[in-house]
């Protein structure tokens, strides 16, 4: 069974925690994994491959892409990162990132070595739905991964219930038409859209990302969907406590734990 099943059967409010490879430092992956494994908080881990233009994301992701494609990461140099992953680290791993850099990797190759290393799925939100299903679907079931699709206020009925049907894993739910950012609160809004989501009884549940920066704000996620989560505060705490992540990761986390 894919670790992310094995996730949703076994736990509830899923906190999930965003953080860019090569971030700060080239070599800081694999030691923020293993600090959010220890943790004992964190039930799933969503590691972003630098691009040059991330389109969904806000300054602050943004600038840790191009911090960490300055610092010399690569696809490349993160599988090498990765190799010993699960002597390490029994979480859920899903690699997130746009598909040029995978295209030029090589789908299949990409994939192969996903699994190789034990990625458990990918989020790669500039590749259309009908794509993925006429050209990559069966080779994501040759190898065992599972793709996460993205849906907004603005999805239609008609869509949301196509992308629950060809789901495997969760769909992830942007909690509003912009930029990944951390808010302090969510909007009435927003509330209202969770709630319709929530109403519809999908197969698949749902995490909500965009905005999720605090214990509020998880907590009230959590309320309306699977759980939760959290990337730009994370990158922004990252940021501020690079020299001191062994004390700040897990303050953080106990702190959206509550």
């Amino acid at each position: 069974m894919n670790r992310i099943d094995q996730a949703f059967q076994q736990k509830k409010n899923i906190l999930n925690i965003y953080f860019t490879a090569g971030f700060p430092s080239l070599n800081d992956t694999t030691r923020i994994i293993r600090l959010l494994e220890q943790s004992g908080g964190v039930d799933m881990i969503e590691i972003g491959i630098p691009y040059s233009d991330p389109v969904a994301d806000g300054p602050t992701i943004q600038e840790s892409n191009q911090r960490a494609i300055k610092n010399g990461m690569t696809l490349k140099k993160l599988f090498e990162q990765l190799s010993d992953l699960r002597s390490y680290c029994a979480l859920p791993i899903i690699l997130m990132g746009y598909i040029n850099p995978v295209m030029q990797y090589g789908i299949e190759k990409f994939l192969q070595k996903c699994t190789e290393i034990g990625i458990d799925g990918t989020i790669l939100p500039d590749l259309p739905f009908q794509e993925f299903l006429d050209d990559y679907k069966a080779l994501y079931q040759k190898y065992g991964i599972y793709n996460i699709f993205l849906i907004s206020p603005q999805t239609s009925e008609e869509r949301l219930r196509k992308i629950d049907t060809a789901s495997e894993g969760f769909i992830y739910m942007v909690s509003s038409n912009s930029i990944t950012g951390a808010k302090q609160k969510q909007t009435e809004e927003q509330i209202k859209y969770f709630q319709r989501i929530a109403n519809m009884n999908l197969r698949n549940p749902r995490l909500i990302g965009f905005g999720i920066s605090n214990r509020t704000t998880f907590e009230n996620a959590c309320k309306y969907a699977h759980g939760a989560i959290i990337g730009s505060a994370f990158i922004q705490l990252l940021s501020k406590h690079q020299d001191n992540l062994e004390e700040a990761i897990p303050a953080f986390i106990k702190e959206i734990r509550g």
